[in-house]
């Protein structure tokens, strides 16, 4: 658990500056502070608090699941989505506008969301990552700290934890770490493990574990494999990245912004989406409400977008274009020459190809950010976690999702089709995410 400096805060008004130095500072030194009142905004019983308590806990919740030895990568995303969840079912209870998602409770009196949103993150946190107990406990006393005492404080406290232990007991026995394996022997077209570590398929379970929203991970992940490696499809989407995803060894004719563009998004993509939504909710002004209801629709929607494209790479087990190029020979396709020293740009991870991760990720990202924004322009800040101080700004979702599609081809991990087929995913994920949770209470 990184260490957590509860004395600095950073002023609202200058958003970007601030979340380029929360991004490189995640795994250092993380804000957490609470203090103070926005101006206004009365709710039925209880003011609104500062939203940054929401984006500070987010950054807690990140630098504690990285340190997590017990966790693989894919996994956090369904640890912030539950993390999410407690906190939007905490405020809503208290503040109303949305419908809950868990909690179907209202808090009585007058209660303190900023307490409330620590407990219920706190509480979440400790529950699934006990290894980190002693610097979770510092970071909630330093946090709780900063609010005055009384029976605000006390109501948020307990209210919090009413929101945690909620989203706790639905997650119960919900099929995460099931003994699920990749079974299916090596053949032409069959996923292997994949050099240099040769590391068995990460979390075989995610495609099979309870949805958050979804019916199961299967709703929209079997899309069916789009050729088969005779085709001329297949054909074409091999010869694009044998020849555009190569390393510098192998070589390859991607230009100096491709290669840029390919290593931008080789990174984390839990880091570098946190960073967007502190982005958005500093720029954009919104309240603790608006707030908590972005971060729990986004990471609820990325959540269940990642269990559906589990679903797709277990039931279909398609290789990796590195085992493809390599063993060409073998796939009975006369127009794809065998290359055995082929090497991508980036190290191929440890799970089949189809569909792309971090294509759904993007999809369930850009599509669940403009119905919660209700704009088909998002005006989006990224900053990467594998290249120091890269910034991109895109104002399309379009944009962004086909930079990530030819960047994930240009690092010679995948197909062209694995990349469409996840941001497509993605984008069904949050579009039903988004139509059956979180909705205005108006609704």
């Amino acid at each position: 658990m990184a260490t957590v400096d509860a004395t600095s805060r950073s002023p609202r008004g200058r958003p970007r500056s601030r979340i380029r130095a929360w991004i490189v500072a995640t795994t250092a030194a993380l804000l957490l502070t609470s203090s103070g009142l926005v101006a206004g905004g009365v709710a039925a019983r209880s003011r609104l608090g500062n939203p940054d308590v929401i984006a500070n806990w987010n950054l807690v919740a990140q630098a504690t699941l990285l340190g997590d030895t017990t966790k693989r990568p894919q996994e956090h995303f369904l640890y912030l989505a539950f993390l999410n969840i407690a906190i939007y079912d905490a405020v809503v209870g208290i503040h109303g506008r949305y419908e809950p998602y868990g909690l179907h409770a209202r808090a009585h009196g007058r209660t303190s969301d900023e307490a409330a949103v620590a407990a219920a993150a706190h509480h979440v946190l400790e529950t699934y990552s006990p290894y980190a107990q002693a610097a979770l406990d510092s970071a909630y006393a330093t946090a709780l700290a900063s609010i005055p005492d009384g029976r605000a404080k006390t109501r948020g406290i307990a209210f919090g934890m009413r929101a945690a232990n909620k989203i706790i007991a639905l997650r119960a026995n919900d099929g995460r770490n099931a003994n699920i394996t990749f079974d299916k022997p090596p053949a032409p077209g069959v996923w292997r493990p994949t050099p240099p570590a040769m590391l068995p398929m990460f979390v075989p379970w995610m495609g099979s574990v309870k949805p958050l929203v979804l019916k199961s991970g299967a709703q929209f992940g079997e899309p069916g494999l789009p050729y088969s490696l005779t085709s001329p499809q297949y054909t074409t989407e091999f010869n694009e990245v044998k020849s555009m995803g190569g390393n510098a060894a192998t070589g390859s004719n991607r230009t100096d912004d491709q290669t840029a563009t390919a290593l931008f998004f080789s990174g984390n993509a839990q880091v570098q989406y946190t960073g967007a939504l502190i982005d958005q909710a500093a720029t954009r002004n919104m309240d603790i409400v608006d707030t908590a209801r972005m971060f729990a629709a986004v990471n609820t929607s990325i959540a269940d977008a990642l269990i559906a494209v589990w679903h797709s790479k277990l039931l279909y087990g398609f290789w990796r274009p590195i085992t493809a190029i390599n063993l060409a020979d073998t796939d009975g396709n006369p127009d794809t020459d065998v290359n055995a020293t082929w090497v991508p740009l980036l190290t191929t991870p440890p799970y089949p190809e189809f569909v792309s991760g971090y294509s759904g990720v993007t999809g369930a990202f850009t599509r669940s950010l403009q119905k919660t924004l209700g704009t088909r322009d998002l005006d989006v800040t990224l900053h990467s976690t594998a290249v120091p101080g890269a910034e991109r700004q895109y104002d399309r979702a379009g944009a962004l999702n086909h930079a990530v599609i030819d960047a994930r081809i240009w690092l010679g991990i995948h197909f062209r089709s694995a990349d469409t087929a996840g941001v497509a995913m993605g984008q069904r994920a949050a579009n039903y995410v988004l139509n059956h949770a979180f909705r205005p209470l108006d609704d």
